[in-house]
């Protein structure tokens, strides 16, 4: 038994570096800078691999939580692929964070609220010749007025 729990305490980082091993994402709400305009989810993605890209086409998604009643999606639907495999692929800026439309909800309690989601994105290796799906749970912070 002392075997066991020996292993499974050393191979716990290898299993959590796997998940994220390429990119450490994180998530914040951005309120509108004036009335009416729009509020945002800022998602910063950084790079643990300088080589690995994340693509542009399909663009990452931002699905937020069922349970959450603070904020309502405000995103486009998803332009489809147009999939051109003599193109160049084209990366992110990752020194940017991705903006997604946000709305907060009518029904949102007041005061500081934690909101979930999960962020999709695709992502490659050029130097490897490989590419991948990759999905990251966020947290963040809405201060509703």
């Amino acid at each position: 038994m002392r075997v066991f729990a020996a292993a499974l305490i050393a191979l716990a980082p290898a299993a959590a570096m796997a998940a994220g091993d390429h990119f450490a994402v994180s998530a914040a709400y951005v309120p509108p800078a004036k009335p009416r305009a729009a509020a945002s989810v800022a998602v910063t993605f950084s790079a643990n691999d300088p080589d690995v890209k994340i693509n542009q086409e399909p663009a990452p998604r931002l699905k937020l939580d069922p349970e959450q009643s603070v904020l309502v999606d405000r995103q486009a639907p998803p332009a489809p692929h147009k999939g051109d495999s003599a193109a160049e692929p084209k990366y992110l800026d990752t020194s940017l964070p991705v903006a997604f439309p946000v709305a907060l909800s009518p029904k949102a309690p007041k005061g500081e609220q934690p909101v979930k989601g999960t962020v999709t994105y695709f992502y490659c290796s050029k130097r490897e010749g490989w590419c991948k799906k990759g999905t990251s749970e966020v947290a963040f912070t809405v201060a509703v007025p």
